[in-house]
């Protein structure tokens, strides 16, 4: 075999194998799903239900460690909302797969100086959210806030080195306006996280604007249409919030759109907090930008151009890809594994 012959054949070869093993690198790095806990006031009204199922049956994209709770205005004390996790949970046929944890009743300072005792308002999932912070990864924990924040700005307080292993994407807030439920819940813990260094992604609502994920909405007659039947089937029936037995999610969110107000022309409800866990799975669902890190005063959000901390905003969410892939979900579910 002459030298050129030789030549040709090993630098095919060698080809060859980089191309291979660059394949299967890029496979290693598209298979790499997001860790995540999700921390929720499951029983305030129908969002975060929606939210937590469309998590749960993303297992394509997610790995979740767990399901923490809080109470708000709404929905009862925290066992309520807890009852809530587990019902969606059961009927998305994770029940004893994903575990669920009773979050903080009270305000983040009312509670912030009892983090040192066993057993403070909050500690069970506070402690969850530490421990699992503190697992090492390749990547940060992301925790899908759905709710006030409570939970996190306490977890933080107790533990401040988890700031560095965590990311907090927050349904919350009509930045750069004043006002919206989950941050009017606690204020207190979000002006707390916001003065941390941890990663924060404020995901806004903006009541009644196109801009916030308010306009994420379905209808009744949507929901009528596309939800019967979905999802995975359980084995025993799961008695709802407002009664009747269920034994898939879809059925259960017919239910929960049977016991709702609606608002505008058409009327209809809007899905809030499921809109956040599908821009963690695909960011081109939103535009998101980097801003210096405000301040709420007073219920008036104050710019601090001049702040090396910085946070991200994320607005004009795309409706219709964000509804469509829900529905896809719910017809090609793959339910997630624990992380």
């Amino acid at each position: 075999m002459n030298s050129t012959i030789k030549f040709i054949i090993i630098s095919v070869s060698v080809l060859l194998i980089y191309s291979c093993s660059g394949t299967g690198e890029n496979k290693s790095k598209s298979a790499i799903k997001s860790t995540v806990i999700l921390d929720t006031d499951a029983n305030n009204e129908l969002d975060d239900q929606h939210a937590l199922a469309y998590l749960l049956l993303n297992g394509n994209t997610f790995k979740v460690s767990g399901i923490t709770v809080n109470a708000t205005y709404n929905g009862g004390d925290i066992n309520e909302h807890y009852a809530e996790a587990v019902r969606i949970i059961k009927l998305c046929g994770l029940y004893n797969k994903i575990p669920v944890f009773k979050g903080a009743n009270g305000k983040f300072e009312d509670i912030k100086n009892q983090t040192d005792s066993v057993f403070f308002d909050g500690y069970e999932a506070v402690n969850f959210i530490i421990k699992n912070a503190k697992k090492k990864r390749k990547e940060k924990l992301i925790i899908i806030a759905v709710g006030k924040l409570t939970n996190i700005a306490l977890a933080l307080k107790k533990d401040p080195s988890i700031s560095n292993n965590i990311k907090v994407v927050w349904l919350g807030s009509n930045y750069p306006e004043p006002g919206e439920y989950n941050q009017d819940n606690d204020t207190s813990a979000m002006n707390y996280i916001l003065g941390t260094k941890v990663a924060f992604h404020m995901v806004t609502v903006r009541y009644g604007k196109l801009s916030g994920t308010a306009a994420v909405t379905v209808t009744q007659n949507e929901i009528n249409k596309n939800m019967p039947g979905k999802g995975p089937k359980i084995p025993e029936y799961v008695t709802g919030r407002h009664g009747g037995s269920f034994n898939c999610f879809g059925d259960y969110s017919v239910s929960l759109f049977e016991h709702i107000e609606y608002y505008g022309d058409p009327p209809s409800r809007a899905l809030f907090d499921m809109a956040a866990v599908a821009i963690v799975k695909n960011p081109q669902w939103a535009d998101s930008s980097t801003i210096p890190c405000p301040v709420l005063i007073e219920d008036k959000w104050i710019e601090q151009p001049d702040n090396n901390r910085k946070i991200t905003i994320w607005e004009n969410f795309n409706k219709e890809k964000i509804i469509a892939d829900f529905y896809s979900t719910l017809d090609n579910y793959v339910p997630v594994d624990k992380d």
